[in-house]
């Protein structure tokens, strides 16, 4: 693989000589067969035949390179992209690029072997890297996914599922492309990837329960020749003029801080992602404690007798132990109280994901008419009126102003401190403490796939729980129901490949938070892994990590699933719950 950049000169020094510059622009075009792939429909049919749909495609690139015609090539080292073709993430730019004339293009999919094996926990928020970016992070090898592709087939007369995770050194990819590429201005190149070609040359792929799945284990021949024929199915669709703009800037971009306000010391585990915290909102001290307040005031309620507390309970991970919330004027709520907890790393919130900030999140159940059903315009004349308010809005913002702006800027804030990373889990692998033999075997469970054409009898748990965090930021249907009473995701998406779909929880405190699901359907823990053993239900959408498996779920026995939920309970954090409520935050 390496044997392609040997020759090369980094774009700094060329830049640095003198040399004109222009912009590159690279967009990825998914294709199957050589037309527009429609994700989500059960509509493509490859070359032996069958029907698929495809519901993922990401990968991670690097070392990107072009070629002049004196056969140098001019690339840059320690560039990455992440690529999510599905949710519209599907090209990057390349700035001050020497001018001249191409004639090839080159890149990786995947990731050198030094970067593969690092910390991962070094990249900033935003970074490609970041895992809780591009979500393709194994917590459990510590290695990157380099592409993931999967979807849905028609096996028989029932619809299974694929899940392709190209990984490992092994499979580092090397793609070269020819391009006619004048770039004495900006240009943007347009690269197809057919998925057609993956599953068709040069290793004709037919799916079967013996070839839905790989994670790129040794001797894995499947992983081997899905890379032959990924690495053959890009290529070079058009080159055409590109005009750079300034990005542009989203939410709200004012920043109101108190000057004297102190700076809050946000700590997280040194194996948690960089979080991406608002920058338009600062942590202080003083920020923190007036959203404490605020969020255990009766009176940000209607009849001033429930508080955000009041359904998230600190002492319970901040959810509440009943199947629905009731509300002040007694009505009850569609949907279980999520736990509020690690929010820092979420990008989206509710579990249908219809708020993309805590700021935007933490004003709409007070306005529900099924929760707190206040105004904010009475909320903030109430808190207002108080006599201690004035003087901690303008310790925290400058001024004594009350507003709803500035209400949900300290909910935000004391929110995003909740922060839970000291569990029995957390203790064993900093090396503080061990596992008994059943909760080991429980992890060992938790972390392999169940693949027994592969000798693999994992639960297969990571897949949507994996990482520190043990949560995605995806949405997925897990099996509860083949109708759906909720449309989760696809009430804010209008998207039917997002029917049924819903956040994916963390299991960090999973042992405190009863009872679970969306709709709060199992009571206990013991519930849940039953439901994964034997009770999934298969419909259109769902997940494909799951659809893969036997009718029901993972075949575990009474011994396995016991160990399992013996380990989820070692991700209790007893002193989250303890200190999650300070005496200071008591309600009014």
């Amino acid at each position: 693989m390496n044997r392609a950049f040997q020759k090369i000169l980094l774009l700094p020094l060329l830049l640095a000589a003198g040399a004109g510059a222009a912009d590159l622009r690279v967009e990825f075009v998914p294709q199957f067969n050589n037309a527009p792939l429609a994700f989500d429909a059960l509509k493509n049919q490859t070359a032996a035949g069958q029907k698929i749909s495809v519901t993922r495609l990401d990968f991670l690139a690097s070392e990107i390179a072009l070629r002049r015609a004196d056969g140098i090539w001019i690339g840059k080292t320690n560039w990455f992209a992440y690529i999510s073709a599905r949710d519209g993430k599907t090209n990057f730019t390349l700035e001050d690029i020497p001018a001249g004339n191409y004639n090839a293009v080159r890149f990786q999919i995947g990731l050198p072997p030094e970067i593969n094996h690092g910390d991962a926990a070094q990249w900033p928020a935003n970074h490609p890297l970041n895992p809780d970016v591009n979500h393709l992070y194994w917590g459990w090898s510590r290695e990157y996914v380099f592409l993931a592709l999967e979807g849905g087939w028609q096996n028989d007369s029932k619809q299974s599922g694929f899940s392709y995770h190209l990984a490992t050194d092994r499979e580092l990819m090397t793609v070269e492309l020819p391009v006619a590429l004048d770039l004495n201005s900006s240009r943007e190149i347009q690269v197809s990837l057919d998925i057609g070609k993956i599953f068709s040359a040069p290793n004709k792929i037919e799916l079967s329960d013996s070839t839905d799945t790989t994670h790129s284990r040794t001797n894995d021949l499947l992983a081997v020749q899905l890379r032959q024929n990924i690495e053959a199915a890009f290529a070079v669709e058009n080159v055409k003029e590109f005009s750079p703009i300034a990005e542009l800037s989203h939410g709200t971009n004012h920043l109101e801080i108190a000057p004297n306000a102190t700076p809050y010391h946000f700590s997280f585990s040194q194996f948690a992602p960089q979080p991406d915290l608002p920058r338009d909102n600062p942590l202080t001290g003083e920020g923190v404690a007036l959203g404490g307040k605020l969020f255990f005031d009766r009176r940000l309620s209607q009849d001033d007798r429930q508080s955000c507390a009041t359904c998230h309970r600190p002492n319970d991970a901040f959810s509440q132990p009943r199947r629905f919330s009731r509300g002040v004027d007694g009505d009850l709520g569609t949907r279980n109280a999520m736990a509020l907890e690690n929010l820092a790393w979420k990008s989206s919130f509710f579990w249908d994901g219809r708020a993309a900030t805590l700021r935007e999140q933490v004003l709409q159940p007070i306005q529900n008419p099924i929760e707190m059903h206040e105004s904010l315009k009475d909320a903030v004349a109430k808190i207002s009126a108080d006599k201690d308010y004035p003087r901690l809005f303008a310790d925290t913002f400058g001024s004594s102003e009350i507003s709803a702006d500035r209400i949900a800027r300290a909910l935000e804030q004391f929110l995003l401190v909740q922060v839970s990373f000291d569990s029995k889990y957390d203790r064993v692998m900093n090396g503080s403490a061990k596992f008994t033999e059943q909760e080991q075997r429980g992890f060992e469970l938790f972390n392999t796939e169940y693949d027994p054409y592969h000798g693999q009898y994992g639960a297969d748990c990571f897949h949507c729980h994996g990482g520190p965090l043990f949560q995605s930021q995806n949405f997925a249907n897990n099996g509860l129901d083949p109708v759906f009473a909720d449309l989760g995701r696809y009430k804010v998406t209008k998207r039917a490949g997002d029917e049924g779909k819903f956040a994916v929880p963390s299991l960090r405190n999973v042992a405190v938070t009863a009872p679970y699901m969306h709709d709060g359907r199992f009571q206990t823990l013991e519930e849940v892994v039953e439901h994964y053993s034997t009770g999934m239900k298969r419909s259109a959408t769902l997940d494909p990590n799951l659809a893969k498996h036997p009718d029901g779920g993972v075949p575990l026995s009474a011994d396995d699933k016991s160990a399992l939920v013996a380990f989820l309970k070692t991700l209790t954090d007893e002193k989250f719950l303890r200190h999650a409520a300070p005496a200071v935050l008591a309600e009014k």
